[in-house]
């Protein structure tokens, strides 16, 4: 094989690898304009996804949801509740890469340290105050106050967290790039749900967060 025809190779390998990697880390394009959930029945074939609904059954309601409408239970040990929406409660999601997530947060509830392995996540605040933050691989923590109206994104796959620092209830809206983003929450994943193990790393997290969180986030308001 000559030397040209050995570059030729190359660049056609390397060709296809990029091409193959493209579809390996995100989610299918869709082939139609439009694949509403097909209402779930026990399923006895399994793929990457959900079955479209006939198309002669589709109508607009298959492309609203009102899952995000009303606040979630905080009353819990992290004061706080996230709600997910997938392509599985909400058909006008299928195949379009896309789901959606409400986040309520008592004072001073917390959305402690998790990741999204499938899925960016664009965090937009309509109420409140909030502290957020991620961890990228390099162990640099980036974290911000956001106010009302405004936008926060959280990296594909990197430990993030958020904190109601205000004095009323916080609520954020998310959109995920994925039709299902995954959760990997750190201390179900490390240590047994045991709550006086997640009250002492919660504490110690929250602590040291907030004694690094200087005076400089709030010179923008």
């Amino acid at each position: 094989m000559n030397s040209l025809s050995f570059a030729c190779c190359i660049v056609f390998l390397s060709v296809i690898f990029c091409f193959c990697t493209k579809i390996s880390l995100a989610d299918s394009d869709n082939l139609q304009d439009t694949c509403p959930t097909s209402p779930l029945a026990k399923q006895t074939i399994f793929i990457n996804g959900f079955r479209c609904k006939n198309p002669d059954a589709i109508s607009a309601p298959d492309f609203k949801t009102s899952e995000l409408t009303q606040p979630g239970d905080t009353d819990n040990f992290f004061g706080s509740a996230v709600t997910i929406v997938t392509a599985e409660e909400f058909p006008g999601l299928n195949t379009l890469g896309l789901s959606i997530a409400r986040t309520d947060l008592r004072v001073d509830g917390l959305v402690r340290l998790h990741s999204h392995p499938r899925a960016t996540e664009m965090f937009f605040v309509s109420k409140g105050f909030v502290l957020v933050g991620f961890i990228d691989t390099s162990n640099q923590l980036f974290q911000t106050f956001l106010k009302a109206g405004d936008l926060f994104v959280f990296p594909r796959g990197l430990l993030h967290f958020c904190l109601n620092a205000g004095y009323g209830t916080a609520t954020g809206l998310s959109v995920y790039n994925s039709q299902n983003p995954g959760v990997v929450t750190i201390s179900d994943a490390m240590f047994e749900p045991k709550p006086d193990v997640i009250k002492k790393l919660t504490k110690g997290f929250v602590t040291g967060h907030l004694r690094n969180a200087t005076l400089s986030g709030f010179s923008s308001f």
